[in-house]
């Protein structure tokens, strides 16, 4: 069992051969594919690929480059495209400091209607977070010391601390194949220890393709050699690691679960 937790399955690269993409992941064993949404305009999009396959599940989300441009998707508006039954997340949403595409303070806004409906709906807060661990843990800390809410932290790249700290706070934690790359040594120490029940594995794909697939476009099909390379890393089975990781990401998204 292999399970992509993370992929844009609309996005160029990906859109234009959606078909022979999904049947590559699932030659590899990929038995499903979290396809999500970063602007409102991807909502019907994203939804329709999983009404037509059911190894594909979908998120409703504003991603942080995107919050300067819509004010006006609330916690209610979030809640209500979240009852669609194909709709296991929410997200992706968070903080990016990097490149600072969106005002802060709405950025942070924004992140705050996210969780909202994540605490209202009890579906999954999808985080990205970029150069911008402390405000992403103390909003988190916050939002949790009010009501708790289910989450994972995507495509890890932060410090071992903020994974420490994420954890702590009940939160998951994605690993995707920026693993494999030479120059990813932090990355590599901190999904050494990572606990085994709280590990996912993505491709954010069409971005971020792994060894041995650099300089391609990422497909769900890739996770499978991201999955291979953490499992040695961890010294692990990788069929065991599979099944763990697929284990976990129903555990988290449950209104997929089998």
């Amino acid at each position: 069992m292999l399970v992509d937790s993370h992929c844009h399955l609309n996005y160029k690269g990906l859109a234009e051969q959606q078909e022979a993409v999904l049947e590559r992941a699932r030659a590899r064993g990929v038995t499903a594919m979290l396809n999500i949404a970063t602007r409102e305009s991807e909502w019907d999009y994203v939804l329709a690929a999983a009404e037509r396959h059911g190894d594909v599940w979908a998120s409703v989300g504003i991603h942080p480059h995107d919050a300067d441009h819509h004010p006006d998707v609330d916690t209610a508006k979030l809640v209500q495209r979240a009852a669609h039954p194909r709709v296991i997340g929410i997200g992706e949403t968070g903080l990016d400091y990097y490149y600072d595409k969106s005002d802060r303070a709405r950025q942070q806004d924004s992140f705050r209607r996210h969780i909202h409906a994540s605490q209202q709906t009890g579906l999954p807060v999808i985080v990205h977070t970029r150069d911008a661990e402390a405000d992403t843990l103390a909003l988190l800390g916050e939002e949790m010391g009010r009501a708790a809410f289910p989450g994972v932290i995507h495509c890890f790249t932060a410090s071992d601390d903020f994974a420490r700290k994420a954890l702590d706070l009940g939160l998951y934690i994605s690993i995707s194949g920026i693993v494999t790359f030479r120059n990813a040594a932090d990355l590599q120490a901190t999904a050494k220890w990572l606990p085994p029940d709280r590990l996912l594995v993505e491709t954010d794909a069409p971005f971020l393709a792994p060894v041995p697939h650099r300089g391609k476009t990422g497909e769900p099909a890739f996770v499978a050699d991201t999955l291979a390379f953490l499992a040695a890393l961890r010294g692990e089975d990788r069929d065991a690691l599979g099944r763990v990781t697929a284990d976990n990401f129903y555990r988290l998204f449950n209104k997929a679960a089998p």
